[in-house]
């Protein structure tokens, strides 16, 4: 190979970083890939993440934590903000292997009239000090809607939000040029059914997931009524 065909070194360690992450989230259960699924939202993809076993395996999160922790170590830190129980373990491990020592808080996500709200609970409100150094954390970046929310919240209280650091983001999401830092980035196509190339081709479809998010209550138990 020639020295002008070689690899930027940098794009060679985002490949094998993101290969890495890629197998850890794979040995969780939490990427599913090679595959024709059915989406919640009825379009037809090859590859899958099940956000709530992202985190379930303790010494991979806060390796994958201080691996965010250490992009944004040269940037001083006072507050590491998400959203979902997933973002908040991870943010945990962020805060924890972070120089500056930052504490943690978290946001409230729903809906308000039909549109996505985040909220920041009256407690949290008065540690958010005007010129405060914000890092927000997410695990799933999908659409970005939540975390540009999350970013007008902080710049209503006069914080200012220094980075984002994500386990996966969507390539196609914008961030408004942020610091952005995700130790996997790329997009997984989605198809109609009328359109999908693996439907044409005959490959079974998963519905699996549609399947078990229709089929299967969270296991539960209430206090006992009193005599």
């Amino acid at each position: 190979m020639s020295a002008g065909a070689r690899k930027d070194p940098a794009a060679v360690e985002t490949e094998v970083r993101e290969k890495i992450h890629l197998e850890i989230l794979k040995r969780t259960g939490a990427y599913h890939s090679n595959d024709h699924i059915l989406l919640p939202s009825g379009q037809h993809t090859s590859e899958y993440i099940e956000k709530t076993l992202v985190t379930t395996e303790p010494s991979f999160t806060e390796g994958l934590g201080a691996v965010i922790a250490k992009h944004f170590a040269q940037w001083p830190v006072d507050m590491v903000l998400s959203t979902g129980p997933g973002a908040l373990i991870l943010s945990h491990c962020v805060a924890r292997a972070h120089p500056s020592r930052p504490i943690v808080v978290y946001g409230a996500k729903g809906l308000s009239g039909g549109k996505r709200r985040v909220s920041l609970p009256v407690e949290f409100q008065r540690l958010t000090r005007p010129g405060a150094k914000v890092l927000l954390i997410e695990d799933l970046v999908s659409t970005g809607s939540t975390l540009n929310l999350l970013i007008n919240l902080v710049e209503q209280l006069g914080a200012l939000v220094v980075g984002i650091g994500c386990l996966w983001r969507r390539t196609s999401v914008d961030l408004d040029n942020r610091p952005v830092f995700s130790l996997v980035s790329r997009d997984f196509p989605t198809y109609d059914p009328d359109t999908c190339p693996f439907c044409k081709k005959g490959v079974p479809l998963n519905e699996e997931f549609v399947r078990r998010r229709h089929a299967r209550r969270p296991s539960s138990v209430q206090e006992p009524k009193e005599a």
